[in-house]
């Protein structure tokens, strides 16, 4: 299975947008014209629109507050990533996940989603603490 797209449900479209352009370096796509009433964009990954942006105000809605759990993308590149986010100043959280061989990094987009880096590297073994005294 593989993650088709998501919609993320925003007061703040433009700066949605432009955090998933920096970020993940999406680009902005087309959109069927059925949709295009609903204030919004589709963000592109290798020909893919996989982040959809929606407005949380305006096509004859009005909600309050923001929309999804959070979402996980699959990536390369743990060090690089966690020195991309360093350089923007944004704050994430770590998970490191052994048994499984992957190491996870949480981070919000604005508004406050809840995002997933996801990579499938080897977590680093930690030295033992007094291993000198395992003899």
């Amino acid at each position: 299975m593989q993650l088709d797209h998501v919609t993320i449900r925003t007061a703040d479209i433009h700066a949605t947008r432009a955090f998933f352009e920096t970020v993940f370096d999406l680009t902005v796509g087309e959109r069927p014209s059925a949709i295009r009433r609903i204030p919004g964009c589709w963000l592109y990954a290798d020909g893919q629109p996989i982040v959809h942006i929606i407005g949380s105000r305006g096509a004859g809605f009005d909600l309050a507050a923001e929309a999804i759990d959070h979402v996980g993308f699959r990536l390369q590149g743990y060090a690089a990533f966690r020195t991309r986010l360093d350089g923007f100043a944004i704050p994430y959280s770590t998970m490191d996940l052994p048994d499984i061989g992957e190491r996870r990094l949480f981070l919000r987009a604005p508004g406050g989603p809840l995002l997933e880096a996801v990579f499938s590297e080897a977590v680093p073994a930690l030295p033992l603490e007094n291993d000198h005294d395992l003899h």
